[in-house]
Formats: C-alpha cells, structure tokens, sequence
C-alpha cells in the first residue's frame, strides 16, 4: 500500500496499534474515577452518626474492591492473551481472517460454524497445546459464543503457563 498525501496511512496504522490501548487506559481512568469517589462518599457515611448511614458507608466501601478485582482481572486477561498472539502470529500461526462478512460487517453465522469444526477437532488432537486452544477461542468468537471463546482463552492461558 503506498503512503497517502499527510501521513495518513501511518496514522492510522498506530492507532490501529494503540487504539486499543488508548481506550482501556480511559476506562482505567474513569473506573479509578469512579472508585475515588465512592470511597469519598463512603467515608463521609461512615462518619455519620447514624447507624443505617455507617451501615451504608461499609456496603459502598465494597464496590471499589469489586470494581478493582474485575478490572485487575480483565486487565491481565487482555494483556496474556495479547502477549499469546503475538507468539503466534510470530509463528505465523493465527488463524486466517478470510471468513465472508455481511454488508454490516458481522462474520456469517454459517461460514463461522463451518470453520469451527476444524478449529474444534486441532484442540481435541492435540488438548494440551495452547495454541490449539488459542485458536479455537478465535473460531468460538467468530461463530459468537464469546463465553466459550473466554473459557478456551483461560485455558489456552493456563496451558501456555505451564509449559
């Protein structure tokens, strides 16, 4: 692809690099945002004299451990499964992006089913590679079961730290 008048294709480039990045940085930041004012307003309630409001401080102060949890969790997950695609496609073993797409872009459902039963069959013949099971999450998301694709993510996880 050659370069357009301005840079454009390099910006877009890193941002296609960054974008990502970028936008989990600011949900990071409206979260931490978020939790800082809630543990603000839960030490307010606490200092209440009020039974009920101290009662109500102690259950807010549980929200940012929750909401800090999940992000920490989600944070982890996205950086080990990035770091996993990188191995691969270093090894130029991703799975293809060739699957036909409708007009609104969306995989189709009977392309995606089709293309999973490969995918299915390399994690059964071989269920102790991670790779195996990096790509079969691929194909579970394309064919939009993202709660297997999460479950096959983990394990492809799990798998690549042990080994």
């Amino acid at each position: 692809m050659t370069e357009p008048a301005g840079g454009t294709e390099r910006t877009v480039s890193w941002y296609a690099r960054h974008g990502e990045k970028i936008w989990v940085s600011v949900i990071i930041l409206l979260l931490l945002a978020y939790m800082s004012l809630t543990v603000h307003r839960a030490w307010l309630l606490l200092q209440d004299p009020q039974l009920i409001a101290k009662a109500i401080g102690a259950a807010l102060l549980i929200l940012p451990l929750v909401g800090a949890w999940a992000l920490i969790r989600e944070v982890l997950f996205g950086a080990r499964m990035s770091r996993l695609a990188k191995v691969l496609e270093a090894e130029g073993g991703l799975p293809p992006d060739n699957l036909p797409r409708t007009p609104g872009g969306r995989i189709v459902q009977e392309a995606a089913d089709a293309e999973f039963e490969k995918y299915k069959a390399e994690a059964e013949a071989a269920p102790e590679d991670w790779r195996s099971w990096f790509r079969l999450s691929c194909a579970y998301d394309a064919a939009r079961d993202r709660k297997r694709a999460r479950e096959s993510m983990r394990h492809a996880i799990s798998l690549s730290r042990q080994g």
